[in-house]
């Protein structure tokens, strides 16, 4: 936004496109569009527990020195199986691997590696984002580097993100690999980002930034959407058409983007979905989402 746009609209009460202070707040907070969020977390805590004891539970694995930079591995039945790594969502809050678990029977199943990461929140790093986006982007090199050591192909990664998670997914979908970790930019060979944000430009604006301290490089850095130059594999945006019109214009412009400059992408849209049902798909191999994954994947050995 210019800072023309920017005084117009601060004088006609828009603090962003046609959105007062109240509205753009409203369309970040998922509670308002939401009512069963509570809900669907004690689901996912249910499901999560009988995935662990159907499949047994699962390896803890540091991918870094730091406590909370662990992993959750759950293994394939197969050797040289490809492998998913979830990144969840909260905010930037909360949320953990435990949490995300509900996904792994069905992969599993399917001959493929789940692996959910752990990392920080952004109120444990003092309102920045950079350590989160360095963790997940670690935990990936991690998987990367160790990859046959557990029985996987490297060859074969694949990474989701819901929520805040799909923005960190962005961001390690569009990172400039050989320079910043020493791995290949090939290293994914598949993404998908499920009702994220990728313009941080917004939220910025919105009552977010009461906990996020956000700066014009942070803003710069961490929108995927400014990147996509570095965009290397496939995208799969998926959103749902109960969420705020915020999110759903996020995940919309995207996959616009990806598409103008020319790389494979696919738009899914959950209709009937809130921004927390969603990502429920990812566990049903029918599902919106479970099925787009495999697909993504593709063949397992």
């Amino acid at each position: 936004m210019s800072a023309s746009s920017e005084k117009m609209s601060a004088s006609s009460g828009k603090v962003f496109l046609d959105y007062d202070q109240a509205e753009l707040d409203r369309c970040y907070d998922q509670a308002n569009w939401a009512p069963n969020q509570s809900i669907v977390h004690e689901r996912s805590d249910f499901n999560s527990a009988r995935a662990r004891d159907a499949l047994g539970n699962c390896e803890r694995l540091a991918y870094g020195p730091a406590e909370i930079e662990k992993l959750d591995l759950f293994r394939a039945r197969i050797p040289n199986a490809p492998t998913l790594i979830y990144i969840h969502g909260g905010a930037w809050r909360s949320g953990a691997s435990s949490r995300c678990h509900a996904p792994a029977e069905t992969f599993v199943n399917a001959g493929v590696n789940f692996i959910a990461v752990d990392f920080c929140n952004v109120d444990e790093a003092q309102g920045s984002l950079y350590p989160m986006i360095d963790q997940v982007r670690r935990a990936v090199a991690w998987v990367y580097k160790n990859a046959r050591g557990f029985g996987a192909d490297p060859e074969k990664l694949y990474v989701f993100g819901h929520s805040s998670g799909a923005h960190l997914t962005g961001n390690i979908l569009t990172t400039d690999w050989p320079a910043q970790y020493g791995v290949p930019f090939s290293i994914l060979k598949g993404g998908m980002t499920c009702s994220g944000m990728y313009e941080l430009g917004p939220v910025r604006l919105s009552a977010r930034s009461r906990y996020v301290r956000f700066t014009d490089a942070m803003v710069d850095d961490l929108s995927s959407i400014r990147h996509i130059d570095r965009l290397h594999c496939p995208v799969v945006v998926a959103y749902g058409d109960r969420e705020s019109p915020e999110f759903q214009r996020q995940n919309e412009e995207f996959a616009a983007a990806v598409e103008k400059a020319g790389k494979p992408h696919k738009l899914l849209v959950g209709k009937g979905y809130n921004h927390f049902e969603i990502a429920e798909t990812l566990a049903n191999p029918y599902g919106l989402l479970g099925r787009a994954a495999l697909e993504l994947i593709g063949p397992r050995p």
